[in-house]
């Protein structure tokens, strides 16, 4: 074969790779979380969906967003290709199980809270084994805890979901509720309750950061497709778009 016949088989190649990852089927997944991500009257929405929306008209690609369980979302983007999870908070354990694009959710803190009727103070995050704590299995907050040695089904009590957990903390089935800043006020409000009154924060887990949540691929996806991803998220923050849809939604 020629140089130039193998240059132009070559660009050829180049190009339907291209093609087909800007065409690949990807699978949207994240969990029932307010205001970031949920379902309502059988359409999934919240501000992280609502950027990743934008990102998906902004590269020309589309995505089956499906609403589940958290630890099968996680599973499941961890096992398939052209999986996107969000919002995912990045903390080292999870760094090299994935491939990052880009914070999706506004900067947030994750807390141990409890109802402020109960008049509950901790002088240090060791001592909460004291007491049961309601996490969403598989959660970052939950493999935290976990990895401080709290253990579970004897310090930890996992759930589905968040609204699940924040049921169970009002019954006094536990005492502690692992979650984010963010979800915790809005589940409350949305249960038409005031947060400042129902709840106290007893616990900063401060090491989880305070910055925004993340989408990501599993590590089968393809790196162009990642990429693709990548460059259409810096492109809806640099036109205004990400800027719009938080004053929407915050």
């Amino acid at each position: 074969m020629s140089k130039g016949l193998h240059l132009l088989g070559c660009l050829a190649f180049a190009c339907w790779t291209g093609s087909a990852q800007a065409s690949a089927s990807v699978t949207c997944v994240t969990e029932d979380n307010r205001p970031v991500n949920f379902a309502e009257d059988g359409k999934v929405t919240g501000f992280s969906t609502e950027v990743i929306e934008a990102v998906l008209r902004e590269i020309g690609a589309q995505c089956e967003f499906r609403v589940m369980p958290w630890a099968r979302a996680y599973a499941t983007a961890l096992h398939e290709e052209n999986v996107l999870i969000y919002s995912m908070i990045r903390m080292p354990e999870r760094e090299h199980l994935f491939k990052w694009v880009g914070v999706v959710s506004p900067p947030d803190s994750s807390y141990l809270f409890a109802l402020r009727e109960r008049g509950i103070r901790l002088k240090s995050l060791q001592d909460a084994k004291r007491y049961k704590i309601g996490t969403v299995n598989g959660d970052a907050r939950e493999q935290y805890l976990e990895a401080q040695g709290f253990v579970k089904g004897r310090h930890l009590h996992g759930n589905s979901a968040p609204k699940t957990t924040f049921d169970k903390l009002k019954l006094g089935r536990v005492d502690l509720w692992a979650m984010s800043d963010i979800v915790a006020q809005e589940i409350v409000r949305h249960e038409g309750g005031e947060p400042a009154l129902l709840l106290q924060r007893v616990w900063h887990l401060a090491e989880l950061g305070t910055g925004g949540s993340y989408m990501a691929f599993g590590l089968r996806t393809d790196d162009l497709l990642v990429e693709r991803f990548r460059k259409g998220l810096e492109a809806v923050k640099a036109n205004g778009t990400f800027a719009a849809l938080q004053r929407k939604w915050f």
